[in-house]
């Protein structure tokens, strides 16, 4: 039994360890999209199309790949919804690079949005502790504001906007970097199970 027990956990394990590298790879490009964004401010909007393309479209094929791989792992659906959104506006983008700014703030702003209510579901799904359960819900919560600003005010300044833009990859990021750095109290706890004594089973 308890050899049994060794490799249930061996297993959960390893696909706790893929989970966590996507995640924290995905955590890492947020963090550098909105990094770049803050030192590039007068970046064109060809550019920005094309290194937001690329940015979800990565983050999306890192994620699925990670979501395949770990199919047992308990709550991995919003890894799956996450990054299916992810390619699919990526694979947009790229179709339209010419898309014009006000077009281009309307595909970012839906994005966040459904990204921000998969990732408040994915801190339930998933088996984390309060402080990792707290830190996706902000994550999410912050996505589905800055998603409601960029639809509710889309004609503010650039500059705002990419502000905007910059703190909300950060937060996403460092967020989600946070809870890959804590995977391992992902990890499900496997009861173990005593065997019954031979003498007091009859």
């Amino acid at each position: 039994m308890s050899s049994f027990i060794e490799q249930v956990e061996q297993e959960a394990g390893s696909q706790l360890k893929r989970f966590r590298w996507a995640l924290g790879i995905m955590g890492a490009l947020s963090v550098a999209w909105g990094i770049v964004i803050i030192v590039w401010p007068n970046i064109s909007l060809y550019t920005l199309v094309i290194l937001f393309g690329a940015y979800v479209l990565v983050t999306g094929i890192f994620g699925l790949i990670a979501a395949i791989s770990t199919a047992g792992l308990p709550g991995r659906g919003w890894l799956v919804l996450t990054s299916l959104a992810g390619i699919v506006v990526g694979v947009i983008v790229f179709l339209d690079t010419s898309m014009s700014a006000l077009a281009l703030l309307y595909v970012i702003g839906a994005y966040a949005i459904a990204v921000g209510i998969i990732t408040i579901g994915g801190a339930f799904w998933l088996p984390l502790d309060g402080g990792d359960r707290i830190l996706l819900t902000l994550a999410g919560a912050v996505g589905i504001l800055f998603g409601v600003v960029m639809f509710a005010k889309p004609g503010d300044g650039a500059l705002v906007l990419l502000a905007l833009i910059a703190a909300y990859s950060l937060v996403v990021g460092v967020a989600e970097l946070a809870v890959a750095i804590g995977g391992k109290r992902l990890l499900p706890k496997v009861p173990y199970v005593q065997p019954a004594d031979p003498q007091t089973s009859h």
